[in-house]
Order: structure tokens, then sequence, then C-alpha cells
């Protein structure tokens, strides 16, 4: 542990407020200490009320921010002394603490208040930080460790035994700290739980915060138990890995009730974790800290037996549901972490963001039990304690938060030509309904279209089955399989009459706009096949194909030739549930293809304005990429689920396919 603290940094705050906000981004910085919205922080600061009174306003962390990005907008101002006397009430339900806490706010906009603000109110510092440091649960996640706990720290922090956090935690703590807490205390321990400092200025409570981690830490490396890097592993590669990937989403998928992504990692760290000898023991434990519970489940998956899983969990919680204070209706029993010797670890969400989110969670918990093991046994809460938290109405409301997901949340879309253009914008159509995107493109650009986690832009020449298949294999480590290919690469030569066209110019059209999507189409099926909601295929064809046009044999019969090879697909691929369908754009104009100059040029040929040329078609409506991807998203939804060797045109009406 190394304090981030600058003076010089500190200085450019005004107040406490804003300092609260610094050291809180400091602690959140480290996630050794806290993980994608854990931990807490508050400050006690006097403020006049609306009637000019003094009172002191408990700032404490809002529900849905995150300590690494928190601003001054991110703490909710709570009356303090009412905030206090509830921790003197012999019983407060969550709904109720929440609503005395909501309603106490000072500034209704204002997040809902953490709910440890009781905790934060009734400790009697200015500044209260709180982490979820991997030290500290890694020494009391054994069996002796509160003996651990008290043999580094003495009287310096209070031990709280484990207590579900809310109401009963603060009033433990409230009476705990009342009898056991002196001058020489600077800290907290909640065993299994995390740790807590406080101070009278937010440098004070930040650093005595890092040097009770720090104390943890030094105690591990002492007992031998800190340095606890794998030894290099070998990694398995290959089509039939990714086979085997995309089979498992599909499996966990089946079970969810909803289509899944499933990243892998196979580091040497996580590969030689899931290949232990004990894994089968050490890693069904439980979590390292209850709160994980909500996003990898209690337990991770070994293997890829998922009936099997599913019906363990089933028994978890039929067991512990008769002694819920109130009835619950089971969650989906999907495992969101899977150990597999082969794979590694595989996490499951239901988007690229939810996936980092449980792998960066899991990867800790390997540190942890790894440290613990070391240290004499890893030893996690019963499952009891695991399973108030996973159902607790308070955890659970967080991720109800989201809201309905998106149409093809949890869905993998690959593009091709994807790096300009209608590919670009069939890139973004897809995005913005949820899905999972792999880009390709021979422009290297593709990779940096957006900076969205549920996008994987790879350069890739698509008439090299080696790279494509390299790429392939990339997507489905990162999404875990595909269930929609939108065909859109392709090149549209010089114009050229027959009488002069080159061998190798029509050979090399047919290259790119015909035999590499029969490659992709065929090494795609398998993935397709494996879609929770059916595989979708959209062709990008062209007007040439109803209506070909003098000066385009080699483009006119690359695309007339794709399109009959998706008619026949539409009727192979039906029995796989897999629909094809194409659409004919044609005067697309806001592509690479076309210039300003290019433009002027072909509208004074016809002697139109450029709007006039742009426009000249039946309906009088120019054509973007937008309306293409549009149209090309809206073919892989439900709208279009019964419906399969389409050829719809994107043209404005055109007289001649008319």
């Amino acid at each position: 542990m190394d304090s981030l603290w600058k003076d010089t940094a500190a200085a450019a705050y005004r107040d406490e407020l804003e300092l609260r906000a610094y050291t809180s981004r400091l602690l959140g910085q480290d996630k050794t200490l806290v993980l994608h919205g854990g931990g807490n922080t508050s400050v006690k600061i006097k403020e006049k009320n609306i009637f000019g009174e003094a009172e002191q306003v408990l700032y404490v962390k809002g529900s849905g921010w995150d300590l690494e990005t928190i601003a001054a907008a991110g703490f909710t101002p709570v009356r303090l002394e009412h905030t206090k006397k509830l921790a003197q009430l012999p019983e407060l339900s969550d709904p109720e603490m929440i609503n005395q806490l909501v309603t106490h706010q000072t500034r209704a906009s204002a997040p809902v208040p953490s709910v440890e603000a009781i905790l934060h109110a009734i400790l009697p510092y200015s500044y209260v930080d709180h982490t979820h440091a991997n030290a500290i649960i890694a020494i009391t996640n054994t069996v002796d460790g509160e003996a651990r706990i008290r043999e580094i720290y003495g009287n310096t922090v209070v031990v709280i035994p484990y207590v579900m956090p809310g109401f009963d935690l603060a009033k433990l703590c409230a009476e705990r700290f009342a009898a056991e807490a002196g001058p020489q205390t600077i800290g907290m321990v909640l065993l299994n739980h995390g740790i807590f400092s406080f101070g009278e200025n937010a440098k004070e409570s930040y650093e005595r915060m890092i040097m009770l981690v720090g104390r943890a830490e030094d105690y591990l490396k002492r007992h031998n138990a800190w340095d606890v890097a794998p030894s290099s592993v070998t990694a398995a590669h290959g089509m039939q890995l990714a086979h085997t990937q995309a089979k498992l989403r599909a499996d966990i998928s089946r079970v969810a009730g909803f289509p899944v992504l499933v990243t892998r990692y196979a580091d040497d760290k996580t590969l030689s974790f899931a290949r232990r000898a004990d894994v089968a023991v050490i890693a069904q434990q439980g979590p390292a800290t209850p709160d994980h519970v909500i996003r990898t489940k209690r337990l991770p998956m070994l293997g890829r037996d998922v009936t099997a899983y599913v019906e363990d969990y089933k028994k978890y919680f039929h067991a512990h549901e008769p002694q819920a204070r109130e009835r619950k209706t089971m969650l989906d029993a999907a495992p969101r972490v899977v150990l597999d010797s082969e794979l590694g670890l595989c996490a499951v969400g239901k988007s690229a963001k939810e996936t980092n989110i449980v792998a960066d969670i899991y990867e800790h918990t390997i540190d942890i039990i790894l440290r613990a093991t070391a240290l004499g046994g890893y030893c996690a809460l019963p499952a009891k304690d695991i399973f108030d938290v996973e159902y607790w109405d308070l955890e659970q409301a967080k991720l109800r938060k989201g809201g309905k997901p998106l149409l093809f949340s949890g869905e993998v879309a690959l593009v091709t030509g994807a790096a300009s253009g209608i590919g670009k914008a069939c890139v973004e159509s897809l995005l913005a309904r949820g899905a999972a995107v792999v880009a390709l493109d021979l422009d290297a650009k593709v990779s940096a279209l957006t900076n969205s986690a549920n996008f994987l832009g790879l350069q890739c020449d698509l008439t090299s089955e080696v790279q494509f298949k390299q790429a392939l294999e990339q997507a489905v480590e990162k999404f875990g399989g595909m269930d929609m290919l939108v065909l859109n690469a392709g090149i549209f030569p010089g114009g050229c009459r027959i009488d002069s066209l080159k061998t190798d110019e029509w050979q090399k059209v047919m290259r790119i706009n015909l035999d590499a999507n029969l490659m992709l189409m065929r090494e795609c099926h398998p993935f397709l096949k494996l879609a929770p909601r059916g595989g979708r295929v959209v062709v990008i064809g062209s007007k040439n194909v109803p209506a070909p046009g003098p000066g385009a044999a080699a483009y006119s019969a690359s695309k007339a030739a794709l399109n009959q090879l998706a008619r026949v697909a539409a009727l192979e691929w039906g029995a796989d549930n897999i629909r094809i369908n194409s659409l004919h754009p044609n005067a697309v104009f806001d592509t690479g293809l076309w210039t300003a100059e290019v433009l002027a040029s072909r509208a004074k040929h016809y002697g139109l304005t450029v709007d006039e040329y742009k426009k000249n078609n039946v309906l009088k409506t120019e054509v973007s990429s937008r309306d293409v991807a549009e149209l090309t998203a809206e073919l892989c939804g439900p709208l279009f689920a019964k419906t399969t060797g389409a050829q719809i045109p994107v043209d404005g009406g055109n007289d001649r396919v008319i």
C-alpha cells in the first residue's frame, strides 16, 4: 500500500466535500481496495438549512456511484442527527430504513444513500472510509481469522463479527464501538466483509486506510502467504476450443432463459487455478465477501455440466428460502463464473461490461483464496449468509435499475467491411440495440471505431481463410459465440465493359465479393446454429442483382451469385433455425466510394444537381448508410422472425427494379 495523496492536487479542492470526493477516487483507483461500486465513504459537514439554522449533514456515497469516478454530486446529504437516532431503534425493516434515509435527505435530486449510511453516521469522526481490501478479506476468510486480525491490530481497531449489511450491522457497530473504542482506535474491521478507517480530515482518514491495509499485507508476507503467482501453464487454442466455448454459451443461455455473453480468460493465473487438484474444495466455499454474490453467484461452475450446476443451485435455494423473512422467487440458476481445465475462467453476463465485472471480481477472488489457503485454509461464510445477500431486496434493486434489456442484449453480431459506410452504420445500429459487435475490415482503423466494451474491431483480409479463422477465434474468446452475421464487405471496381474485362480483375472481384463470403458462411454456420434465439444472416446485396447495368459485369455477377448462395443457404439452414435475408441498396452516397468530386461529375453527366442526383428515385428521397443499417438490424430482430430467403430493396424505388 502506497498513499496516492498529493498536497498539490488536494490544494485545488475548495471545500470538504470535494476533498471527500478526491480521496474517495484515490481509494477507487486501487482495485485491491474496492471493485465496481464496492466500498463507501462519507463526510460530516455543518450547514445552514433554509431557516438559517446550523445542522450537521452526513454526505455519504450514493447508490449507483463508483468510488473510482465519484464526484461531489455522487454524495447524498442526509440529516446526521436523525440518521444517528435510527441506530437506537430496536428494529427497522429494510424498506423503512431506506424510507427514513430518503425522506431525510436535504437534496431531493440526490441518489439513494448507501445502505451503510447509518453505520457512517454513528462513527464519531468527520471522515469515514470503507473498503473491501483484498488483504483484510484474505485474512478474515480463514478459520482463525478473528484471532489473526487481533494479532495484527491489537486495540487500534474494533473487530465486528459478520452481520448482514444494513440496520442490524449499524446497530451492532454502534454497540461495539461504544464499548470498545478508545483514543487509540483508528479503524474497524468487519469480519468477512471489509475495513473502516476514520479521521478528522480527508488525508488522515485516507492514509489511515492505506496504513491499516498495508499492515495486513505485511502480515501476509511474513507468513509466506503473499506471493501466490502461478507457474507458467500451456493454454489450448484453435477452432475446436471456440466450438466448445460456444456450446457452453448455448447451454448457459438455455438455463438462464435469455442470451448471455461468455468471455474466456486463459492466462497463467486463471488456467493454473482451474487446474489445481484441490479446486473442487477451495473454489466451492463461497465468495470472498457476500456482496460479490450479486455478480458471481455463490459458487463458480466447475467444468461444463450446466444441468448439474442448475440442480445444485435449486437445492441451495430451496434449502434457505423457507428461512427468509419474506417469500422469495428464485433467480435464474445459470452460473456467472465457470472454471474449466481447458477453457480457464469464463465470465458470464448480458453485456461485455457485465462479463468484465464478473471476471475482475473473480480474478481478485482467486488471489484472496490462494492467500487464505497459504495462511491455513480458505473459509468463506456459510451458504445461508450468502443467500440472504443474494436475495436481499436492496441488492436486487441495484440490478433492476438497469431497466428493460435492449433488444439484442447478450447477443453477438459479426459485421464485415465495417470500417466505413454501410458496415460502420451497421455496427452503430447493432450496438445501439445492445449487441456485442465484432467488426472486420482490411482497414486498420476498424479497431478504433468506438471504445464500447461491447465492441471488438479486428483488421482482417477476408480473402485469407487463415486470417478469418484467427479473427473468428478471437471473437468467440471475447464474446462466446455468434448470433448475427452481416455480410457487407465487397468491392466495386471501375466501370469496364465485358470486351475489356481482364481475367485477373474478374477473379479479384469474385474472390472478394463471392468466394470470401462462401468461406465466412461455412465457418460461421456452427456458431450460428448454436445461437440461443436462432442464427440470422443479412447479405448486403445490390440493385445490380435484379437490374444490372452496363460496365459492371464482374460486380453484378458476383452480387447475383452471392444472392443465389444466400437463397440456397436459406433452404439448407432453415432446419438449423438460421434465417437469411438480403438487402439490395442503391445510390447510397455517404460512403467512401462517393467523394464530392465524383458526385458532382455524375450529377453533371445526367444533367442534374447533386441534390437531384441523390434523390433520383421513385420516392425522390435520399438513401443513407444508416437507412440500410437500421433495416439490417430490424431484419435480425423479432419483426422478421418468420422471414427467410427474402430480398428487400433499399433504394427509394428504382423503376428498372420495379
